[in-house]
């Protein structure tokens, strides 16, 4: 529950539609619900803007699928990451989409996107983390364009783009190997810079330490770097900057 269904809650027990009653079992979960394996926090969004989020790694797909059914009774909308297709085929609800490259899973309407979020992905093999961060900010509710395949082996790609770039609020740039993109870009705009490095690249990469380290030590102010694959946690700060 947001802070919009709750003042559509106490308006309509203020005007006479919804009994206090009804009204309080709406509530009765406040500030979790507790299902023994797990405690489902339904009012997250309340307290930091970013409603809670199923990761579905190392979960059964049954303790999924519970969570899930009781985000979705209570909000209507449901995103879960790292997700099996197998645990797309045992949602019994006909608003789920599954999206293979990432794992990821939304259920429930889109809502209606806001400002300008731009993410730039340096390598096809990248595409996995840049798909789940821009899933996830489009289902919080911003508006998504992507840039794909512009690393800087091939920079003209890039450079091509600048317009792209100019217009968005804030730009989440994905890259493994060196990890060099995310400097390039903050180097050619003075927007926020939200820098993912992937684990993609051959041994030296470290399994992606490479480019977490290389983006941690840019040259070029105004770079927050997330942790390694991790396009949710950057889609979810991009957010929060494009909506301010």
């Amino acid at each position: 529950m947001d802070v919009r269904q709750i003042n559509k809650l106490l308006n309509d027990v203020k005007s006479g539609r919804l009994s206090v009653s009804k009204a309080l079992e709406a509530l009765k979960h406040l500030p979790y619900e507790d299902i023994s394996f797990a405690k489902v926090d339904h009012h997250r969004s309340l307290r930091s803007g970013i409603p809670e989020v199923i990761y579905a790694e190392g979960k059964a797909d049954d303790e999924v699928i519970q969570i899930a059914t009781r985000i979705h009774k209570r909000s209507g909308r449901v995103l879960i990451t790292r997700a099996s297709e197998d645990i797309y085929n045992k949602i019994d609800m006909k608003d789920a989409l599954y999206y293979p490259s990432s794992g990821t899973i939304t259920i429930g309407k889109k809502m209606r996107g806001k400002g300008l979020i731009l993410v730039v992905s340096a390598g096809t093999s990248d595409r996995a983390v840049a798909e789940e961060a821009e899933i996830t900010a489009a289902f919080l509710g911003s508006n998504i364009k992507s840039l794909t395949d512009v690393g800087v082996a091939g920079i003209h790609r890039l450079l091509n783009n600048r317009k792209e770039i100019d217009r968005a609020k804030v730009v989440v740039v994905v890259a493994g190997m060196e990890g060099a993109l995310p400097s390039v870009v903050g180097g050619l705009t003075d927007k926020p810079i939200i820098a993912v490095p992937t684990s993609v690249g051959y041994g030296t990469s470290l399994g992606g330490l490479t480019a977490l380290f290389a983006m941690l030590n840019s040259c070029v102010p105004g770079i927050g770097v997330v942790n390694i694959d991790n396009g949710f946690g950057a889609a979810c700060l991009a957010h929060k900057i494009n909506t301010q």
